[in-house]
């Protein structure tokens, strides 16, 4: 992680808020590396400190029932740490916690320590070497057994290890240290101005040594029943885990807000299968379910759905962006190409094609993309960091729909129709026919078909497939459709940070070293379209050492943007607002959180 100041990072998230026109976003707490004038604190319970809340008897903690939890891409297992799919990590958001969490407007909020450690509260080390966190006494694990500072040491072996597959990453850490039960030290590879990457957000919990110690390495995906049914220190436990289908919680009496009435619900169902529409009936027209995650629906179907009266839609935005992937790999070698350095695994027609992406781009009718799948929830877009004062308007370009300029590309690089069928070919390559795959969701497979059209409109032809959620998200990629392995020509998915509003680790991805292989684990990487550009490493490189107010921080960022473009391989389509449903018997939820788990203060929704 860059040293960065988080103050001015908030302050630009605050100006997309502000463009998003969401009012209601909380600004009351900010907290920097080197002044904290507002600091939340585990005392708040992840609150917004503006609204009192009157505790619930103790006896109330558990009596509220069940809370239905509509995920139609169902999990795949329930440790966040061997999972970057959002389905996963959400799933295991409500029983494993992390030192911090993010909140809505992207503050870091306290959840398993006794405040944000800054440098005036002695925190964080003056020269931001080393931070120092002080936990919260008394947590237990859900098996009634102390947290302590020496689990926190071990959930660094376990994801340090790279045969684990962990999908946080602690390369900037050189040491964790437990200097007692109750303070862990993390000492940094160089300093770090910003020291909230580490153990902060749903995407790095904390796991338990005692459960886990023989799960470190290459034993990791094979702890089944730790990874369906980890022990934790959230206000859920799992008792039953059907991969790709259902998670059942109960409520963990070890709790520590349990004397507070907290969680309400005594057990919780994540319930997947289905697509996006039913989901949003459920909860919006039915009324038989009370949260219903990711509804990627039409609007002309989704905004009726409201006016039945039993929920409302609630949006954020944040860094997603629905984009298509161009395979820089072979996916036509027998077996598909990984990734080999000296490029004999490149695909021979995409790879480093700026031009070919740039005409595939051109042709596509964003305009027509967002008013059929999304209205006022996503916006057209041209770069994959869509965010405030970061975000590149390089490439802009992709804005207004321009078949002349496409079919000239395509004329220059001598891709020609010399058989007047209607689509083109690459000589030594043949057909522009292409595989494009995507989830199987109403709102997905309506943009193919418009990109299809509009494909066709060049000479290149799409034939378009789609798969279940629950196998194209698979984070642990045991299916060959999964979005990781790639092993079709085009796949279409949305991109979202797990790090909060912090542009460069979310760049990082890009990296050649977040290239995913068979001997990595696939999904313990990100790179998931196989780009290679050393000038970008180059950059990445320099950035991550720079401060946000440094003159060169932004132009930098903005640079990283336009090489994903420039390199082929990306095609941004639109920024998207994070979408659910929540039923209006709900209360105590609060703002959406697009940053954390959509879960993150689960324990405080009641009925």
């Amino acid at each position: 992680m860059r040293p960065i100041k988080l103050v001015a990072l908030l302050a630009a998230f605050a100006m997309l808020v502000a463009a998003c026109g969401d009012d209601d976003a909380d600004d009351t707490t900010t907290t920097t590396a080197a002044d904290s004038a507002t600091t939340t604190t585990a005392a708040d319970s992840g609150t917004d400190d503006t609204t009192t809340t009157t505790a619930a008897p103790a006896s109330d903690a558990g009596q509220g029932g069940e809370l239905l939890l509509l995920q139609w891409q169902a999990p795949s297992q329930v440790n966040g740490l061997l999972s970057s799919g959002t389905k996963d990590l959400l799933a295991s958001s409500i029983v494993l916690e992390p030192l911090a969490r993010y909140g809505p407007d992207g503050t870091v909020v306290a959840t398993l320590v006794t405040e944000v450690p800054t440098v005036a509260n002695g925190g964080v080390a003056a020269d931001f070497t080393s931070v120092t966190w002080n936990l919260l006494p008394g947590v237990l694990w859900s098996d009634g057994t102390p947290f302590t500072a020496d689990d926190v040491v071990f959930t660094y072996e376990y994801c340090s290890n790279e045969l684990t597959g962990c999908s946080g990453d602690f390369t900037n850490v050189a040491s964790v240290e437990a200097v007692d039960d109750l303070t862990v030290k993390v000492t940094f590879t160089a300093p770090q101005p910003f020291p909230y990457a580490d153990f902060v957000g749903y995407s790095e919990p904390i796991i338990q040594r005692a459960q886990f110690q023989e799960c470190v390495g290459e034993q990791a995906s094979a702890c089944t029943e730790q990874n369906f049914a980890p022990v934790g220190t959230g206000p859920y436990m799992v008792t039953e885990m059907r991969p790709e289908d259902t998670v059942l919680y109960e409520y963990n009496p070890n709790y520590r807000g349990v004397d507070q009435g907290q969680p309400f619900f005594g057990t919780v169902q994540i319930k997947g299968g289905g697509d996006a529409e039913a989901a949003a009936r459920s909860v919006l027209e039915i009324g038989e379910a009370d949260y219903g995650w990711n509804l990627q629906v039409a609007p002309e179907i989704l905004l009726p759905m409201e006016n039945a009266g039993n929920g409302r839609i609630v949006t954020s935005f944040t860094a997603a962006v629905e984009h298509i992937n161009l395979n820089q790999t072979d996916p036509d070698a027998d077996p598909p190409s990984e990734y080999v350095e000296d490029g004999s695994g490149n695909n021979p027609l995409f790879f480093d094609n700026t031009e070919l992406a740039r005409a595939l781009s051109l042709a596509i009718d964003r305009d027509a993309l967002v008013q059929v799948g999304y209205g006022p929830t996503g916006r057209p877009i041209c770069t994959m960091w869509p965010v405030g004062e970061f975000a590149s308007a390089n490439n802009d370009w992709c804005l207004t729909r321009n078949v002349d300029e496409a079919n000239q590309i395509l004329d220059d690089l001598g891709y020609l129709d010399t058989d007047n069928d209607g689509v083109r070919e690459a000589p030594g390559y043949g057909p522009l026919e292409f595989d494009y795959v995507t989830s199987t969701n109403a709102v997905r497979q309506s943009n193919q078909a418009i990109i299809k059209q509009n494909w066709e409109d060049i000479g290149v032809v799409a034939n378009m497939s789609n798969q279940d959620a629950g196998l194209f998200f698979d984070g642990t990629s045991a299916s060959d459709f999964s979005i990781w392995k790639f092993f079709t020509d085009i796949q279409m998915f949305t991109n979202d940070s797990t790090s909060g509003p912090d542009p460069v680790t979310y760049l990082s991805f890009w990296r050649i070293q977040e290239i995913p292989t068979a001997a990595l684990g696939w999904p313990a990487a990100n790179n998931i379209v196989r780009m290679q550009s050393p000038e970008f490493d180059a950059i990445w490189d320099e950035v991550s050492q720079l401060s946000i107010d440094d003159a060169q921080f932004i132009p930098l960022v903005h640079q990283l943007q336009d090489l994903i473009i420039e390199s082929g391989s990306t095609i941004p389509l639109i920024h998207r607002g994070n979408v659910s449903a929540i039923s209006n018997e709900i209360q105590g939820f609060g703002d959406p959180n697009g940053w954390d788990s959509e879960y993150w203060n689960i324990h405080e929704w009641s009925r």
